[in-house]
């Protein structure tokens, strides 16, 4: 029997190269090793202000690169989070086993309060217990992530614990599995700082939509530092990041690459990376569009994804409730 795995992606921003090298990709090599089951997270994408217009589009596109990218509806589950109610439902149960002290302990959540000040919503707040959800709902075992989201998954272990403790099995706990080649993408404008969705500066990331001459003029201007050596040197962030996107991308070893640009510039890395960007992520670009041309063809599909793991996610809920006293 294959071990299940959860992933969440929020249907917000445009997806860029840092979600596809860090988990896509990953998602889709792992298709023969697990039981993969992928949500379209629109519950937590409306934690903060959408335009609901925007938010349909971005729900079929969030799909679109997932099928393009890799991930087969035959081998994986693919759906909407809001169209298997059991998520929110399993999430305000979950609400009431969570000591406030763990929530107030999430530093995401402390991140963004910052930033939104009074605008802050309680969705917000309550994000992780949504995502605590999500990932009980199916007996997950392993749970794909990057740094940041990590606490989260501890959070829905210690939860799970907890609620075994008090109403005997019920809950599989979950393991985060952190990839250790990409997990961490920066951006081209600010090297020490993740590659986000949600950074305005044009600059800052390459989109997977992204045209061939947007790519080039993007890396070409992405910043590096003074230094001449071309090296896999974590200390140097701006030149690092660079080296790790051409490692994923084209395959070389670390060796190879430093061989390769011994006693070059950086601008001919730049202008080579530019290439192999525009290759690796042409085939996918392909198919994507071929896969949207006939709209229906991606709802089709989410709704095989939805009506697959809905039993699952529902005889969870069933147990759940059974256990409290519910219904």
């Amino acid at each position: 029997m294959k071990k299940r795995s959860f992933s969440g992606i929020q249907p917000t921003g445009d997806i860029h190269i840092g979600n596809y090298l860090a988990a896509i990709k990953q998602w889709v090599a792992s298709q023969a090793e697990y039981d993969n089951i992928f949500c379209i997270v629109d519950l937590h994408a409306i934690t903060i202000p959408q335009n609901p217009k925007i938010l349909k589009a971005k729900i079929r596109e969030v799909s679109g690169l997932l099928f393009a990218a890799g991930i087969d509806p035959k081998l994986s589950a693919v759906f909407v989070q809001s169209q298997v109610g059991a998520h929110a439902e399993l999430a305000w149960i979950l609400n009431c086993f969570i000591p406030m002290g763990w929530m107030q302990r999430m530093t995401q959540f402390k991140e963004k309060a910052q930033e939104l000040k009074e605008q802050v919503s309680v969705g917000l707040f309550d994000y992780p217990a949504l995502m605590s959800a999500d990932i009980l709902l199916y007996d997950t075992e392993v749970v794909p992530v990057g740094e940041d989201q990590k606490q989260h998954v501890e959070l829905a272990r210690d939860l799970a614990q907890r609620f075994n403790s008090i109403y005997g099995p019920t809950f599989r706990l979950p393991k985060a599995v952190i990839p250790d080649v990409g997990a961490r993408i920066m951006g081209l404008d600010d090297p020490t700082k993740k590659m986000s969705k949600s950074e305005d500066n044009p600059g800052h990331a390459i989109n997977m939509l992204d045209s061939p001459d947007e790519i080039r003029a993007k890396i070409k201007r992405a910043t590096t530092d003074s230094q001449r050596e071309i090296r896999f040197d974590e200390n140097r962030p701006g030149i690092y990041n660079l080296l790790v996107i051409y490692e994923i991308f084209s395959g070389l070893s670390r060796a190879e690459i430093e061989a390769r640009y011994e006693g070059k510039g950086y601008a001919q890395l730049k202008k080579d990376l530019g290439e192999v960007v525009v290759e690796g992520l042409k085939p996918l670009q392909s198919r994507y569009r071929e896969l949207t041309a006939e709209a229906r063809h991606i709802d089709s599909l989410l709704a095989e994804g939805a009506a697959r793991v809905r039993p699952l996610a529902e005889k969870t809920l069933a147990r759940v409730k059974s256990r409290v006293g519910l219904g």
